[in-house]
C-alpha cells in the first residue's frame, strides 16, 4: 500500500565524506550534521578503547551501499 511518498535510504554521502563517507550519509539520513557526528563518534571511541568504534566503522563501510 503506497502513500505516493518516497521512502528514504541510508547511503554513504558521495560528497561529505572524509575516509568512507559512513557519518556524513548517516548525517544526511537523519539530517544532522555531520561535523557534530564526527565528533561524537572521536569522543565516544576514546571512551570505548577506539577498537569496538573502529571495528563499528569497518562493518557499516561494508553493509551501507554507497551513493552512485
Amino acid at each position: 500500500m503506497s502513500d505516493g511518498s518516497s521512502t528514504r535510504r541510508l547511503y554513504r554521502s558521495g560528497s561529505n565524506r572524509i575516509i568512507g563517507g559512513v557519518l556524513g550519509g548517516i548525517g544526511e539520513y537523519l539530517d544532522i550534521d555531520p561535523v557534530a557526528l564526527r565528533v561524537l563518534y572521536i569522543l565516544m571511541a576514546f571512551l570505548t578503547g577506539i577498537f569496538p568504534m573502529l571495528l563499528a566503522y569497518v562493518v557499516f563501510l561494508f553493509i551501507i551501499p554507497s551513493k552512485k
